[in-house]
C-alpha cells in the first residue's frame, strides 16, 4: 500500500477493506442477509439459492467489506475450507427453525474451528440466528446453547436474532463486527 493510500485511510478517506465469509447450510438466509446489508438501490429483488459462492460488497460506517457469499449445499461445503486462509472475519447463518438440521450446522460449525487455517486464529464470528419471525423458530439463546457457543474460548463471538427478509438484527450484527475488526486492526 503507498502512502498516498496510508493518507487517505487513516484520514478517513478510504475505507479498509475486509474480507468475510458468510456460512451456513443451504436455505439458512445467508444471501439474504448478505442482500439486505446492500445499499437499497444495489439489492437484488430476487433471491435465489446461491451455486458455489458468490462475491458481494457492501460498506459500512469505517469498513468496505467484501464478502464471499458460500453456497451451504452439502455438496459444495467443501469448498468453504479454500477460502479460510482469507478470511478476516466470518458470518455464520443458522435457521433457528429448523431443529432438525441444527445437529448438521453444529458438525459444521465445528469442522470449521477445528481446521488448521481457523483454529489458532482470532478471527471474530458473527451468528445469526435467522427466521426469527417463523412460528417454529427457537429463540438466539436455544440456538447458541444448541451449537455449543459457550464452548467458544478463543475467539470473540456473538450471536444475533435476525429476519433477514425484513432486516431485523442484522445492523446490530454488522456493527458488532465492523468493532471485532477493528479492535484486531489496532
Amino acid at each position: 500500500m503507498g502512502l498516498l493510500d496510508r493518507l487517505s485511510e487513516f484520514l478517513g478517506l478510504r475505507k479498509k477493506e475486509v474480507h468475510v465469509l458468510c456460512l451456513g447450510l443451504d436455505n439458512s438466509g445467508k444471501t439474504t442477509i448478505i442482500n439486505k446489508l446492500k445499499p437499497s438501490n444495489a439489492q437484488s429483488q430476487d433471491i435465489v439459492p446461491t451455486i458455489g459462492f458468490s462475491i458481494e460488497k457492501f460498506k459500512s460506517s469505517s469498513l468496505s467489506f467484501t464478502v464471499f457469499d458460500m453456497s451451504g449445499q452439502g455438496r459444495y461445503r467443501n469448498l468453504w475450507e479454500h477460502y479460510y486462509k482469507d478470511g478476516q472475519a466470518i458470518i455464520f447463518v443458522i435457521d433457528s427453525s429448523d431443529k432438525l438440521r441444527m445437529v448438521v450446522a453444529k458438525e459444521e460449525l465445528d469442522t470449521l474451528l477445528n481446521h488448521p487455517d481457523i483454529k489458532h486464529r482470532r478471527i471474530p464470528i458473527l451468528f445469526f440466528a435467522n427466521k426469527m419471525d417463523l412460528r417454529d423458530a427457537v429463540t438466539s439463546v436455544k440456538v447458541s446453547q444448541l451449537l455449543c457457543l459457550e464452548n467458544i474460548k478463543d475467539k470473540p463471538w456473538h450471536i444475533c436474532a435476525s429476519d433477514a427478509v425484513k432486516g431485523e438484527g442484522l445492523q446490530e450484527g454488522i456493527d458488532w463486527l465492523q468493532d471485532q475488526i477493528q479492535a484486531v486492526k489496532t
